[in-house]
């Protein structure tokens, strides 16, 4: 990515985080159509929201977007983290919520009562974030590990770099005897729950804290969001730690290419990303598209650390004067256009299998 897109990105989340109305509208046709064709319907007012800071970026792009298109509206998007947004639509703060992972099943009840008589908080399925594991590390490019190492890493079994579980990863590197620096997110994260899902469904023997959106594992730093710990790892030589891949290709990191269960290792690229998503299956029910990733997926040249990024939202019982706004947005936000608008931000577009069943759900919510 060039530094002309690094500047627009910090831009652009610079306009969600302050959530800036446009100026005006480059929308010359009717309501809800666009020189593009873009799905989406305009509609006038302000929605709040926040959470997934991995896809802040996104929202960023979305909100550039519908906001030129769409004079009169307004949205606000707070990159507080997954756990952070999920409590802010359950105390009804934030009209819909941002998360890395789908709502849990002791948060279900509590969100579905936000929602009123009838209505049901679903998982909608809006961009697809593969999961960088980005170093730094002096004279060394091109690192690969399997699942099993990198657990050991993140678990504290394994503290220098020149470790032979390491070496066995990268036997054509000269790997020094740094000291490994790990850095995890401080915050309760979707990214957290994604990362460590992954690992306890590849490396059992070697990671035993489960997954969960709190860090777990002793030892290591802790930064909040995505951003933050790419600036931790950029900072010193010797560290490593998860984040969206967006935030380590804007920091200009080194990243792993990460052990399949094809036996390979994997490049983290948009395509290789979507070979493993397609594999994906929907679990939810109706227009709840909640969706299972097989980390061990054997597709050929398949990455295998991605997370599924949600918007949760009420299909039901919607405020009449928040209703259209939000249709209008994530209705953008799901079409092809808005899909389209991500593939240079660092995120894989959603396969159209997928995103036309949640483009269909946002013409459901009433």
């Amino acid at each position: 990515m060039n530094l002309q897109r690094h500047g627009a990105i910090a831009c652009l989340a610079l306009t969600a985080m302050l959530g800036l109305s446009a100026c005006g509208s480059d929308n010359n046709g009717p309501a809800g159509a666009s020189a593009s064709g873009s799905a989406a319907d305009c509609a006038t007012g302000t929605l709040n929201a926040q959470g997934s800071s991995a896809q802040k970026n996104a929202m960023a792009e979305w909100i550039k977007a519908y906001q030129q298109k769409c004079s009169g509206s307004t949205i606000n998007y707070e990159p507080s983290g997954s756990g952070a947004g999920i409590e802010a639509f359950i105390a009804g703060t934030a009209d819909f919520a941002g998360s890395d992972s789908a709502l849990k099943d002791d948060q279900q009840p509590k969100a579905d009562a936000r929602c009123g008589t009838g209505g049901k908080a679903i998982n909608l399925p809006m961009v697809i974030g593969p999961v960088a594991v980005a170093y730094n590390l002096n004279g060394v490019d091109n690192l690969q590990l399997k699942p099993a190492t990198l657990a050991k890493i993140f678990a504290g079994k394994v503290t220098k770099w020149d470790d032979p579980a390491i070496k066995a990863d990268n036997p054509d590197a000269k790997l020094p005897a740094t000291t490994i620096q790990t850095v995890h997110r401080s915050d309760s994260s979707g990214t957290t729950d994604n990362f460590t899902d992954f690992l306890a469904k590849t490396a059992e023997a070697d990671w035993t804290f489960d997954k969960a959106k709190e860090w777990k594992a002793p030892g290591g730093t802790g930064a909040k969001g995505s951003d933050g710990v790419a600036s931790r790892v950029k900072g010193a030589d010797g560290t490593i730690g998860y984040m969206e891949w967006s935030f380590a290709e804007n920091a200009g990191l080194g990243i792993a290419k990460i052990g399949n269960g094809a036996g390979e290792f994997a490049e983290l690229t948009a395509e290789n990303a979507g070979k493993t998503i397609a594999g994906a299956s929907i679990e939810g029910q109706g227009d709840d598209l909640k969706m299972k990733i097989d980390y061990n997926t054997k597709a050929a040249g398949a990455y295998p650390i991605v997370l599924v990024t949600y918007e949760i939202v009420c299909n039901k019982g919607i405020a009449a004067d928040k209703l259209p706004l939000i249709k209008g947005f994530l209705g953008h936000a799901a079409s092809t256009e808005g899909q389209a608008e991500l593939t240079e931000l660092g995120y894989a577009p959603l396969p159209d299998s997928v995103r036309t069943k949640v483009e269909a759900a946002v013409k459901n919510l009433s």
